[in-house]
């Protein structure tokens, strides 16, 4: 039993070990899927190669476990173990063993080596005003942004599936120029649209995409394609819930629809308690379960009461005073939670006040395109654009084959990036 570690232990990968109650039967987790299913194998079954693989650092792990355990339908059927991975089938084994042939008494034992949530919650929200959110600028103005939740890469370089990205014409240099590489490795979807080519098997076409990495039901690594949709029709039901106006202006405006609804599991047909964002860049209508939504304690140095935390539980928007930026500079704004990034969010446009817990204008601005005339943006060439800068782009072609350089300029207005062989903003 000492090779299993408690969750500060340290060593370069670690994976999990699962104890199931129900059956006294121990696994190494492999995945959960998107019911919120564990899938984990047996020590001595094949595709052991394809569980899970954690970075080890305290940090890494808390946040990885956090994320984990609160997708599980029923986290408190299992006892979850860390381990170092090189070690993971043979104390499987030998965690089996125990567990046969142990007293009730002695199986008590086995809480002093478990991974606590309630521990790793409390280190986390302790720490949580440390945390990156350097996505506010000048202590209080910046467009829109979220919380970063979490440093750590879920996945590795090797573990990309590069073949599969080849196949819509992308690689490592593309993703990496455009800004989209370390989303992809933290399992995020792009901050961007990427335009892709699919095949409908007649012909091929381009079409605007954010893409992330998951895992499917056999652990494997593979892209999911979040397509640009045509924005819901509101007066069509959504998992069985109708849509007031109420929901519709909410949606569009904030993109969160701001409260709690029953939806009906296509799978059990049971209504699960819900709340509902849309993916702003995709129109995409993304649910998640009230189980799965978790509110800080701590907000920017700001301790919620809790009033402020039913209220963001609801789904509703919270305007917070005094919060600290990583600057050291107070400000305030109204942050809300947001089931597509499955964290709290700020909602920093000038224009949007929280009044009473309601929103009373957003306008969301406009992406910047990933591609001019089918070259690649690099990310510098992005962000000079975003700020209403001008960016400088060569090895542009034209219909006879020949080379050419110029100004690029974004306009808000018509989301489109003009074009000029002139910089129009250099000064005189």
């Amino acid at each position: 039993m000492n090779k299993i570690e408690n969750h500060t232990a340290h060593s370069e990968v670690s994976s999990l070990l699962v104890l199931r109650h129900r059956t006294q039967s121990v696994g190494i987790v492999q995945s959960v899927n998107q019911f919120g299913n564990l899938i984990d194998v047996k020590p001595d079954r094949e595709k052991v190669d394809t569980v899970i693989r954690i970075d080890s650092s305290s940090r890494s792990f808390m946040d990885f476990y956090a994320d984990f355990y609160y997708q599980l339908n029923n986290p408190a059927e299992y006892s979850f173990f860390k381990v170092r991975e090189y070690e993971a089938q043979e104390t499987a084994r030998g965690l089996q063993e125990y567990i046969d042939g142990s007293s009730e008494v002695e199986k008590r034992d086995l809480k002093e080596f478990e991974v606590s949530i309630e521990a790793v919650d409390a280190i986390r929200n302790s720490s949580y005003a440390d945390r990156e959110s350097s996505v506010v600028k000048n202590g209080f103005n910046d467009e829109s942004a979220v919380i970063s939740h979490s440093s750590q890469y879920r996945f590795q370089i090797e573990d990309v599936p590069w073949e599969s990205l080849a196949e819509i014409d992308l690689d490592w240099e593309k993703l990496e120029s455009i800004g989209a590489l370390e989303s992809l490795l933290k399992g995020y979807k792009t901050p961007m649209l990427i335009p892709i080519p699919l095949s409908d098997g007649y012909s091929v076409s381009m079409v605007d995409a954010r893409l992330q990495l998951r895992l499917d039901d056999r652990g494997e690594v593979v892209v999911r394609i979040h397509r640009v949709l045509e924005k819901w029709d509101f007066k069509k039901k959504f998992m069985g819930h109708e849509f007031t106006k109420e929901d519709e202006l909410n949606l569009l405006n904030s993109g969160n629809m701001g409260r709690v609804v029953g939806l009906v599991d296509p799978w059990t047909e049971q209504v699960v308690p819900s709340l509902i964002s849309m993916d702003r860049l995709t129109n995409e209508l993304i649910p998640l379960r009230m189980e799965f939504v978790r509110i800080p304690a701590v907000i920017c140095g700001v301790t919620l009461n809790l009033e402020q935390v039913k209220i963001l539980r609801d789904g509703k928007p919270l305007f917070i005073e005094n919060m600290l930026s990583k600057k050291g500079m107070l400000f305030s704004a109204t942050v809300q939670f947001n089931t597509d990034k499955q964290w709290i969010e700020f909602l920093f446009k000038k224009n949007l006040k929280g009044f009473n817990g309601k929103i009373l204008h957003s306008n969301f601005e406009k992406q910047v395109p990933t591609v001019f005339r089918g070259k690649y943006l690099r990310k510098w060439q992005m962000d000079k654009l975003k700020a209403g800068e001008t960016a400088y782009i060569n090895g542009l072609v034209n219909k006879n084959g020949k080379k050419y350089q110029g100004y690029l300029s974004f306009d808000w207005r018509t989301g489109k990036i003009e074009f000029s062989f002139k910089n129009l903003k250099k000064k005189l």
